[in-house]
């Protein structure tokens, strides 16, 4: 589910890769997990259901989102008989509770553990695929603000295997924890990316700034006992 987008059309691709018959599955398959239509259909003879679909906004409509895919996914998954399902969430997403899209993400992690589905949680840090994302929610025509928060970026090929690497093994009935190799300060990060593009842009160290303004200390850090990937940021900005 959501086997169309950045992470999903990845994983499919590693899946089938691996000799495994992966189908991909979003609202373009005829698929729609908010109303429920053709989930049935598309789990028919599946063995695992990885779940990648995501809210289209962050704001107040995600809990709803989450809910209501989560349960439309758990009921047809039980009734087709698949023994594993899959989700993708967000290292310290518990960890977050002024960030409404973090509290529907654990919402969903709630709603698979209490599911009939045997499962398991794929947590990952935040992608470097969405680094400038961040970084235009405050900028301007000379400046970008940017909180230090402690961030620990991966790349989204990197997380993509680490999914398909849960999907074909046996359920954790827990949490798999995935980072990057380095840890940067925000701010940091974001000077980084602008003297890679060539922007003379200045960084503004401003510690209410941005969406991750929210995550005290070091929370969007992985723990010890995480998998560690190997595409460090600067090696995947060199091939942009």
């Amino acid at each position: 589910m959501g086997g169309t987008g950045l992470i999903g059309s990845q994983v499919v691709e590693i899946l089938r890769a691996g000799g495994h018959e992966a189908v991909p599955h979003s609202l373009s398959t005829g698929v729609d997990l908010l109303t429920g239509q053709g989930v049935a259909g598309a789990l028919e003879g599946a063995e695992v259901v990885v779940n990648l679909t995501n809210s289209p906004t962050f704001d107040d409509a995600s809990p709803a989102f989450f809910q209501t895919t989560m349960d439309n996914l758990l009921a047809a998954a039980a009734g087709e008989g698949v023994g594993h399902a899959v989700i993708l969430s967000i290292v310290g997403a518990d960890l977050v509770p002024d960030l409404v899209y973090y509290r529907a993400k654990v919402l969903q992690e709630d709603i698979l553990k209490a599911g009939p589905v045997p499962y398991s949680i794929v947590r990952a840090t935040q992608f470097f695929e969405f680094v400038d994302v961040t970084l235009s929610w405050t900028a301007d025509e000379t400046s970008v603000r940017l909180p230090a928060t402690p961030v620990q970026p991966m790349a989204a090929a990197d997380v993509a295997q680490a999914v398909a690497d849960v999907s074909v093994g046996a359920p954790l009935s827990g949490i798999r924890n995935v980072a990057g190799p380095e840890v940067f300060p925000l701010d940091e990060l974001g000077r980084i990316t602008l003297a890679a593009r060539g922007d003379r842009r200045t960084v503004i160290t401003d510690n209410s700034a941005g969406m991750f303004a929210a995550a005290p200390g070091d929370v969007l850090i992985a723990k010890e006992g995480a998998v560690i990937a190997q595409t460090t940021y600067r090696e995947w900005l060199s091939r942009r």
